[in-house]
């Protein structure tokens, strides 16, 4: 008897955990994490960022996510403007610093400065505590100036002109589309089969996963360079719930309820070293997020509109 009331006990706090969970939201923005740092003319300046209710003002906005990245985010930020500045279209950089402990926000800015990237090509918006991968991702999402806003990782690992080919498999229906980098056809290169024994088995545990929870069609949900119209992150954006290195899988769950068109785009990629991700403790937090994320959309607990 006891034994079964262990049991039911047990049962019971789990359950209460897991509706615990599913009840808790991305906290709001502070009001200091709704403005940036640019530079004028060889001074910085405060700015209010932008929402997406706004016109946009540029052609493409390219959101950074940067968490204690001073080494590795310079070499990625000259290969992105070297590309963005031979276009014909405006842009900004938009890198949305992580609650780093480190001098990430200041590289950038100096950076801009020692480039002489004009007036509000740049932006800094320094998040006060540290949300995760994709909650820096959101945020920087939802305050895009471009027409079209694509988020590309700190670490440079994606060829970044290989942006247009992102543009040219972009479908858009009703103002709406993605369009996701994939390295899928890479998985038999040098780049994936050096990698460690366990670093593959967790990789290739974790896309069964995503095929079980209903994502069957996207072979890479986790490269970071997605390309996105205005609009779709509109919808997309604010109705996200996973913060952390999960949260791509979540964008292609929302992108089906909402009947964004969706192309995966075969890029170029490479391994880069300085990764911040701990494979077994963020293996294990991707999966808890994914069931909750289930969960959470099947049960109607999680809009998505």
């Amino acid at each position: 008897m006891l034994l079964l009331l262990a049991a039911a006990g047990l049962v019971l706090a789990c359950i209460t955990l897991v509706l615990y969970k599913l009840s808790l939201r991305p906290r709001p923005a502070f009001a200091q994490e709704r403005s940036c740092t640019t530079n004028n003319h060889g001074r910085r300046v405060e700015c209010a960022l932008p929402t997406l209710s706004d016109a946009p003002t540029v052609h493409l906005s390219v959101v950074i996510p940067a968490y204690n990245e001073s080494k590795r985010l310079p070499a990625m930020l000259q290969e992105a403007a070297e590309y963005l500045e031979a276009q014909d279209e405006d842009y900004e950089l938009l890198i949305v610093d992580d609650g780093s402990s480190d001098n990430t926000a200041e590289t950038a800015l100096a950076w801009a400065a020692d480039n002489k990237l004009k007036h509000g090509t740049l932006k800094v918006c320094r998040l006060l505590q540290n949300r995760g991968k994709g909650g820096a991702v959101a945020h920087g999402m939802k305050h895009i100036a471009g027409r079209y806003g694509i988020f590309a990782d700190a670490d440079g690992a994606s060829k970044f002109s290989d942006v247009a080919l992102l543009f040219s498999h972009l479908k858009e229906e009703n103002g709406l589309g993605m369009a996701s980098g994939s390295r899928a056809h890479m998985v038999s290169t040098d780049a994936v089969v050096k990698r460690s024994p366990l670093r593959n088995l967790l990789m290739h545990g974790f896309h069964t996963f995503i095929r079980l929870l209903g994502v069957p069609h996207i072979k890479d949900t986790q490269c970071g360079f997605k390309l996105f119209t205005r609009r779709t992150c509109a919808l997309l954006f604010p109705n996200m719930h996973i913060e952390r290195y999960a949260f791509d899988v979540e964008l292609f769950v929302l992108a089906g309820y909402l009947r964004v068109p969706v192309e995966e785009v075969a890029i170029t990629w490479h391994e880069v070293d300085g990764s911040k991700m701990h494979l077994v403790q963020d293996s294990l937090s991707m999966a808890m997020d994914l069931v909750l994320m289930r969960l959470g959309y099947t049960l109607g607990l999680w809009r998505h509109s």
